[in-house]
């Protein structure tokens, strides 16, 4: 894959950290995810990252539960910083440097995300975890991702999944759906395909932001997909 990358940014769901469990934080979960991290960080590249909440809280789903809508999703933006502390837990004893940046000011944990900072984060060797989603209700994590990817001039989005990239149709449900390689912008919005939600989607495609969609639970999958082996699809 064709893309010169030395900025990137690593989108993960909350449910990956969930690993064989119903809910809650796999250990080696996140051990997994950090020696990914640790593999690209000892090839020089600078890594921000954006992790969901939805192994421990799901904005969406409060409704359900007779939550309001906003108040739920400021809950599911106080679980991506549960699980950013434990990603940065993780990546930490990998000795690597890190810093948690939250768009809900939460200073005995975090640093307040302030752009300028967090690139010169990124400038010093830091991995960057960005957290709280946008710091607003009705946003997703995957708009957090592209918009934050976009800020700090990231060269591609990296959004790790359970599955080796995008398919015509769902492949656990159709044993006939066809992975692409590579798919353009338009083609994915004129079949309904689902890479991100629409919002986060429309961001990546208007600022010209790649995204590769590949299977994250593979070791050895990112570092992979950095050195531009065809891991995974190419959306451009």
């Amino acid at each position: 894959m064709d893309i010169a990358m030395k900025r990137v940014l690593l989108k993960l769901s909350g449910e990956s950290l969930m690993g064989d469990q119903q809910y809650g934080i796999d250990p080696e979960a996140a051990k997994l995810y950090a020696n990914e991290v640790k593999s690209i960080a000892d090839e020089g590249l600078e890594i921000a990252i954006v992790i969901g909440g939805g192994n421990i809280f799901r904005g969406l789903n409060a409704e359900k539960s007779g939550i309001d809508r906003v108040q739920g999703d400021y809950m599911g933006m106080l679980a991506t910083l549960i699980n950013g502390m434990a990603l940065q837990n993780a990546i930490e004893q990998l000795n690597i440097p890190t810093r948690l940046m939250s768009a809900i000011e939460m200073n005995k944990i975090s640093e307040p995300y302030i752009r300028r900072k967090a690139i010169r984060h990124l400038e010093k060797g830091r991995v960057v975890i960005f957290g709280a989603g946008t710091g607003n209700p009705y946003f997703t994590t995957d708009t957090a991702a592209a918009l934050r990817a976009t800020e700090i001039g990231a060269d591609v989005l990296l959004k790790g999944t359970r599955v080796d990239g995008v398919y015509s149709a769902d492949p656990e449900k159709d044993k006939n759906a066809e992975r692409y390689e590579t798919i353009n912008f338009e083609t994915i919005l004129e079949n309904s395909l689902k890479v991100m939600d629409l919002t986060a989607f429309t961001m990546c495609k208007e600022n010209k932001l790649p995204i590769i969609v590949f299977d994250i639970n593979k070791p050895g999958n990112l570092l992979k997909v950095v050195k531009g082996e065809k891991i995974g699809t190419l959306v451009q």
